[in-house]
């Protein structure tokens, strides 16, 4: 069991965007949520910002049974196994899976535009989707108390992206009232969805400029808290070198939306250790020195705060493909599921976690299932 939080540490969440691989981060909630630690802060982007809308807008005792809801409704058209798991058996299942849904849509997610968007008059809404996502809105409202996540109880930031500016744009309850199209807006990926329009502005998928919120967190007001940073990705950066076009296309994917989580993890150490530095510096030199304007500049960017980040990556098996991330299959989805629930475990039981102390440094970075082989599959009975 983990230590218990200092008495201003926050729990954050931190959840990127990944389709179908969501399940993963809805699994990982559950697993924390059995432990006792429940967030004070959900970020997300696209599903990461429905996993995040449905954790930070109900009460904890209702926060895993709407997830499972979730996750059943939008797998719910394709509820059998496979015939066989072997690699290829499972390839075949899974491709043929997501051509259904690209075909017929998720339930209570998205549904085919009719007439196509090519039929449709240029310049409307219509023409530039594939899917019509009002399913999401209605999903969006039975399984999510607005009124709980606009109350402050948890903080919860989203982002998507302007389409005029190509700018990202955070959508935050602490600075104004979230609605649904809030969270549609953050999971608007083109072509397949609608932009959405919020205030006058249309927004796409934020996952098109970051697929990580992880920035935001790490950027926010100074001084911030002490806080112990879950964040839970579903596209790794490292990966095995492409053996064939189709691996290509899936290798492709996972660095391009794996949005440099390890980078920018490195570069905050370095940078919160220098904010430290300074801060430490603050005791110790001359008023004079203090009343200049360089010192003014440097100690305004001063933060002593202790930061634990804990890396939670989603690791695809030998027969995932490029289609992955919209192979909605009942099968798939409790994978992904069980695979979030064994990394947390794996994770609360290491040594790392149970000893860890404050960071003296400033952040301390705990990567406790790196070197692990994905899951293995279950055998049929």
């Amino acid at each position: 069991m983990p230590k218990p939080k200092a008495k201003r540490e926050k729990t954050v969440l931190v959840l990127q965007g990944g389709g179908a691989l969501g399940a993963y981060q809805a699994g990982a909630y559950e697993t924390l949520s059995a432990a006792g630690i429940e967030p004070d802060w959900v970020a997300g982007i696209s599903i990461g910002a429905i996993n995040a809308a449905i954790i930070a807008g109900n009460r904890p005792e209702n926060r895993g049974p709407r997830l499972r809801k979730f996750w059943d409704l939008v797998s719910s058209r394709l509820t059998l196994p496979p015939l066989a798991t072997d690699d290829n058996s499972r390839k075949i299942f899974n491709e043929t899976s997501a051509a259904l849904v690209a075909t017929t849509g998720a339930p209570g997610f998205f549904t085919p535009r009719y007439p196509p968007a090519v039929f449709n008059l240029p310049g409307t809404r219509d023409a530039i989707s594939i899917y019509d996502t009002y399913p999401l809105k209605e999903t969006l409202l039975e399984l999510v108390d607005f009124d709980i996540l606009n109350s402050g109880a948890v903080q919860f930031s989203i982002g998507a992206v302007e389409l005029d500016t190509g700018n990202l744009k955070y959508f935050d309850s602490l600075h104004e009232e979230i609605k649904p199209e809030h969270i549609m807006a953050s999971g608007a990926l083109p072509p397949g969805f609608p932009p959405v329009e919020i205030d006058g502005k249309l927004y796409w998928d934020g996952g098109i400029v970051s697929n990580t919120p992880l920035q935001y967190i790490l950027d926010g007001g100074l001084p911030r808290d002490d806080m112990t940073i879950f964040q839970i990705d579903l596209f790794s950066a490292r990966g095995p070198i492409p053996k064939t076009l189709f691996d290509v296309q899936t290798r492709e994917k996972e660095i391009r939306y794996s949005s440099r989580t390890r980078l920018n993890t490195d570069y905050f150490r370095v940078l919160q250790s220098l904010r430290r530095a300074v801060r430490r510096l603050d005791g110790v030199l001359s008023e004079e020195i203090k009343a200049g304007f360089d010192w003014k500049l440097l100690s305004s960017f001063s933060c002593n705060a202790a930061v634990t980040l804990v890396h939670l990556i989603h690791r695809r098996a030998a027969y995932s493909t490029q289609s992955n991330d919209y192979e909605f299959s009942r099968y798939t989805i409790n994978e992904h599921w069980q695979a979030g629930r064994a990394d947390v475990e794996s994770t609360l039981n290491s040594d790392a976690w149970k000893n860890r102390e404050p960071p003296k440094d400033g952040v301390l970075v705990l990567d406790c299932t790196k070197e692990l082989l994905p899951p293995p599959m279950e055998t049929q009975t």
